[in-house]
């Protein structure tokens, strides 16, 4: 087959099965981008998918909206890639993905770009198929899925997770479109939470959901119960509504440095299959 004149293009509808298959090679790694294309994201303006191709076929993806993602890129990939979205100059929030991929990126764009509110270069990325209570652990029966009514005391404990996790606020202002999306994922049953009283003491959420892999991101122990061993047992929670009700294979990436948030993960049998990097704009 002749090589295609330009490997790099904006992909379309058309291209949706072809992105997926991609995305199966590495089913866990590739969980958010794919989660994106389920969604329709292929359909909107707003998430540029850019694809790099070889001989004709889809090589590697890059995702090029607020989030820049990777996806399958090798050196050859990311310098085409990066080329393109450069030129487009959009406002980007962070780069996420496999760390490899990342840091090969952020290479080619850093020093042309604004510089790093914070770069997380080594992210252990977990998964399990097990139940915790193979490893001894004993899920808290208090874990369920949020309910709408509960979308204001969800907003609490989400907002001071974000803040506290990537250094400033989910919002400025109105909380309304922030609000929106808390509200979609309690409406797919992706956020899980023990409440007491009305006040929300244990958080979690499945960001991203394909492939047989579930992500899960937002966890949050209130902080006046920290160090009790509420987030083993509230994970451990999770991951049985995870397995029963979303996906086989329950994932997530933390933080190196996050020595209590890795110790609880390795307590319900979290195991790293990888290493995730971010950097924060």
């Amino acid at each position: 087959m002749l090589r295609t004149r330009t490997p790099t293009r904006l992909l379309t509808s058309s291209d949706r099965d072809a992105v997926l298959e991609l995305c199966a090679r590495h089913p866990a790694d590739n969980v958010f981008p794919a989660a994106r294309i389920l969604e329709g994201a292929l359909l909107s303006a707003s998430t540029p998918v850019l694809g790099y191709h070889e001989d004709g076929q889809l090589a590697a993806v890059c995702f090029a909206g607020a989030n820049v993602v990777p996806v399958e890129t090798d050196s050859r990939a990311r310098m085409a890639l990066a080329d393109r979205v450069r030129r487009w100059q959009r406002r980007t929030a962070s780069l996420l993905g496999p760390a490899d991929q990342v840091m090969g990126l952020w290479a080619d764009f850093e020093g042309q770009w604004s510089p790093a509110r914070s770069v997380r270069p080594v992210q252990p990325h977990l998964a399990t198929s097990q139940s915790p209570r193979a490893f001894g652990v004993t899920p808290d029966p208090r874990v369920r899925p949020a309910r709408m009514s509960e979308l204001d005391a969800v907003l609490v404990a989400a907002e001071h997770m974000f803040t506290h996790e990537i250094g400033y606020p989910p919002y400025r202002g109105s909380a309304r479109a922030y609000r929106a999306i808390l509200a979609r994922l309690i409406d797919r049953s992706h956020t899980f939470v023990i409440i007491e009283r009305g006040e929300v003491i244990f958080k979690a959420d499945v960001g991203s959901a394909a492939l047989g892999c579930a992500q899960i991101q937002g966890v949050w122990v209130a902080p006046r119960l920290r160090g009790q061993g509420l987030g083993t047992v509230g994970m451990a929670g999770v991951v049985e509504h995870v397995h029963a009700l979303i996906a086989p294979t329950a994932t997530l990436y933390v933080n190196h440095f996050n020595t209590a948030a890795r110790a609880t993960y390795e307590r319900i049998g979290m195991r790293q299959i990888g290493t995730f990097a971010t950097v924060l704009l």
